[in-house]
């Protein structure tokens, strides 16, 4: 069975970012506290624990500690109460979600109302969300998009979570202009993210079965498997190669893998590794 692994899989520019700056701060000394999961994925974040990262749902005594902001981003006011505290903050925060917060800050300066399209119970749309004085509409489906409160708007302005769907937002965008006479659409879907959507388009045509590997808490693995499922219904989902059962690849002669953006690489060799043993076996 010949194994094929797409060019964009595994950590993107913002979680290397991330990871990097994690490791400088633990270098440093002292105590590092981390508010929410760096990223989504249970092997980093383990990772992460073991080099002596504390994860923290809560603030506390900051004093003489360090704060991680994860690469998702938080909302303005809790890294301002954490400052109050005491920690020491150290933002890694992806410069791509950055710029969407600074997006978003101009539309409400400007005297739009900020629509946010994405997952309402996300890190990313919360901390986005959590930048502006005003509460932002938050649409995560054509359903938001026909709510009452969008019918009363006349002008707002549109940012998306980096690792939306183009298409979906795309059709969530043209709903939105039926309600809302003045509209200005910010695209802030993130270039990796494009890039492996991009690959899932065509990839899945190409194989017999495909693995997307990834957590299930990660919004950018669970959008490669839904464009994969919908092009290819041999399309799996899986955390590492324990999650593999060799029944997929009956009869199969190719098999494609994606990973997700917070997916470590080597458990994406593991995996492709497993899958020659596969291969022989089928």
């Amino acid at each position: 069975m010949q194994v094929s692994v797409a060019d964009s899989a595994g950590f993107c520019s913002g979680v290397k970012r991330a990871l990097k700056i994690a490791r400088a701060t633990i270098d440093r000394g002292g105590p590092v506290h981390m508010l929410g999961e760096i990223v989504h994925n249970e092997s980093v974040l383990s990772d992460i624990a073991e080099a002596g990262v504390r994860s923290i749902m809560r603030l506390g005594d900051g004093r003489g500690k360090s704060l991680l902001i994860c690469a998702h981003g938080v909302p303005a006011r809790k890294i301002c109460d954490a400052r109050r505290r005491g920690y020491r903050i150290i933002d890694a925060t992806c410069p791509m979600v950055k710029q969407i917060h600074r997006l978003a800050l101009e539309l409400e300066r400007v005297g739009r109302r900020v629509i946010v399209i994405g997952d309402s119970e996300h890190d990313e749309v919360k901390g986005i969300v959590g930048q502006l004085k005003k509460r932002a509409i938050v649409v995560s489906g054509i359903r938001d998009a026909r709510g009452k409160t969008l019918r009363r708007l006349g002008k707002a302005g549109v940012v998306v979570q980096s690792t939306q769907a183009l298409s979906h937002v795309m059709r969530i965008v043209e709903e939105l202009k039926k309600r809302v006479p003045d509209l200005k659409f910010h695209n802030t879907i993130c270039s990796p993210t494009r890039s492996k959507q991009r690959e899932m388009a065509s990839m899945p045509l190409r194989n017999d079965v495909m693995i997307i590997i990834g957590s299930k808490t990660s919004a950018n693995t669970r959008r490669l498997y839904q464009i994969s499922k919908s092009l290819n219904p041999r399309t799996y989902r899986v955390k590492s190669k324990a999650e593999i059962d060799p029944r997929w690849f009956r009869h199969a002669r190719t098999a494609g893998v994606g990973a997700g953006a917070s997916t470590p690489d080597h458990i994406t060799r593991e995996v492709v590794d497993y899958l020659a043993e596969v291969g022989v076996r089928t």
